[in-house]
């Protein structure tokens, strides 16, 4: 998984920019915000998160993990893809995004485009205790890097097409056994499990 980046802003455009890493250049879709906040031909540091599909592979990047964070757990809803969920992070503001589903506010919510009033309930009803974790996490280092295999584990799963909730029991069990395994190893493994049980 790519989970950052560090490299020259070699262009930006109205949804992504384009960051030289290695001699290689990265096309990453961001929020206007985090568009904004880059500089062509200076450095960048990007939190970033990878969608695998059958057909592509495309780079989400992010001015902070927190907002990769909530960008991974929107697309545990039905019906949100990565699109959608970066929608909702350009539209509100993380802070805005924690309160709004912690305090069930269908109407901000609402105030995304391709989020009715039914997404929106649907948001808060599988969203409200999950964000209200995030925020009360423990910030010790251990904790934060298993929880970031999972989400890295559970968001390619999604993108291969797995449902949200097999995606995430089968990452859970894996971890369950040994906490300290990689990505790449996690993956492996719940793919495994995955497979046997279809």
């Amino acid at each position: 998984m790519i989970s950052s980046l560090r490299g020259q802003v070699l262009s930006i455009g109205l949804d992504h920019a384009v960051v030289e890493v290695g001699g290689v250049g990265f096309a990453v879709q961001a929020t206007p915000a985090t568009l904004g906040s880059l500089r062509r031909g200076e450095e960048a540091v990007l939190s970033t998160a990878l969608v695998v599909r059958e057909d592509s592979l495309t780079l989400f990047g992010f001015a902070d993990a927190d907002s990769r964070q909530l960008f991974g757990l929107l697309q545990t809803v039905s019906g949100i893809g990565p699109r959608l969920a970066l929608a909702t992070l350009a539209v509100l503001e993380p802070e805005k995004l924690r309160a709004a589903l912690a305090e069930g506010s269908v109407s901000v919510l609402t105030q995304v485009p391709g989020i009715g009033r039914k997404g929106a309930e649907r948001l808060v009803i599988e969203l409200r205790d999950k964000v209200g974790q995030l925020a009360t996490a423990p910030a010790s280092d251990g904790v934060v890097a298993v929880g970031r295999v999972r989400d890295q584990v559970v968001e390619a799963l999604l993108g291969l097409g797995f449902p949200a909730k097999q995606a995430e029991t089968a990452v859970d069990g894996v971890l369950a056994e040994d906490p300290s395994l990689g990505t790449s190893v996690v993956l492996r493994k719940a793919l495994s499990g995955l497979g046997r049980k279809k």
